[in-house]
């Protein structure tokens, strides 16, 4: 499997293949039955399935106001395109000069000049080139000069609703990671370096590991959530809290904040991923510490039973 940042890295000799194109925010079910089709289809062809994507939504770029927030950082993307089926995975830095680019020079240039295909998959409202001005139509024209087929997929529906990643996100908006997971076919989950805090959950009793402000992957909403955390491969149950910790008031940027349990790994330094289960309870404000470690106490014993996870052995007996 391959990665190419830009035209440049790609071989010479590279495919010949067949493409699909977007920008794969979440790599929900629908990009997945995309790249899934891409797939058997480039192999009963003898042809490299590989994806084209961006750095960037292009709405970073085109309309910064209304670009949404991602929901999988560029990383996390790259391994679930390739995870899905992607066997190439064509990155292009979204700038003015490919926001300029015409539309039959992204043809001749990237689709046949360095992705050398000869199949292509999009959508039915796929449009491409400077504003726009490629559609379905003018690409199939120029398939038939440049020698590659144009196949449209339609969308996927997930419980009678079309899969896309504006709905994850209103999902993910109001904390509803057990209905996101279901239009993802995984869970959600965030990555990032632990940092340090303010070292309250030690005092507490409920040691936290803190993500990095810069965390791949986008925050769900304040609350409490029972999820899986992974580092070294290695996978643990975790009670996390998302928000600013009203308690104390002493927080005033959203952060996610995660207790292993049963565990007292040093997580400094380290990269964490943190897959959402399902939502607990809002964020709120206590009386004092005491309220607060109740709740926490209260939060932890649900949280095990979702995971399935056993009671410590002090508490079993």
């Amino acid at each position: 499997m391959s990665t190419f940042h830009g035209i440049a890295e790609v071989p010479a000799d590279f495919g010949p293949s067949a493409v699909t194109i977007g920008k794969f925010d979440g790599v929900h079910l629908g990009h997945q039955a995309v790249i899934g089709r891409l797939r058997d289809e480039a192999h009963a062809r003898d042809l490299v399935p590989s994806v084209i994507t961006f750095d960037r939504n292009p709405l970073a770029l085109l309309d910064p106001a209304s670009c949404p927030p991602e929901i999988v950082g560029r990383r996390q993307e790259l391994e679930l395109l390739h995870t899905a089926g992607a066997e190439a995975v064509i990155e292009l830095a979204f700038d003015e000069g490919l926001r300029d680019l015409s539309p039959e020079a992204f043809v001749r240039d990237i689709l046949v000049g360095a992705a050398n295909a000869r199949l292509v998959l999009i959508g039915r409202d796929f449009r491409f080139g400077a504003r726009g001005a490629g559609d379905v139509d003018a690409l199939r024209t120029w398939g038939a000069e440049l020698g590659f087929d144009v196949i449209v997929v339609d969308d996927v529906a997930a419980d009678g609703r079309r899969v896309s990643s504006t709905e994850l996100r209103a999902l993910l908006d109001e904390g509803r990671v057990a209905e996101a997971a279901g239009l993802l076919g995984r869970l959600h989950a965030m990555r990032g370096g632990v940092v340090h805090g303010e070292a309250r959950g030690r005092e507490l009793g409920y040691r936290t590991a803190n993500l990095s402000p810069d965390a791949e992957g986008m925050m769900p909403a304040d609350g409490v959530y029972a999820a899986w955390a992974s580092v070294d491969g290695r996978r643990v149950g975790a009670a996390v809290s998302v928000g600013v910790n009203p308690t104390f008031g002493d927080v005033t940027v959203r952060r996610l904040e995660a207790h292993l349990l049963d565990e007292t790994l040093d997580l400094y330094d380290r990269e964490l991923e943190i897959a959402f289960v399902e939502f607990i309870r809002p964020m709120r404000k206590f009386a004092d510490a005491d309220a607060l470690v109740a709740q926490m106490h209260a939060d932890e014993v649900r949280i095990r039973e979702i995971l399935g996870y056993p009671a410590p052995a002090s508490s079993a007996e």
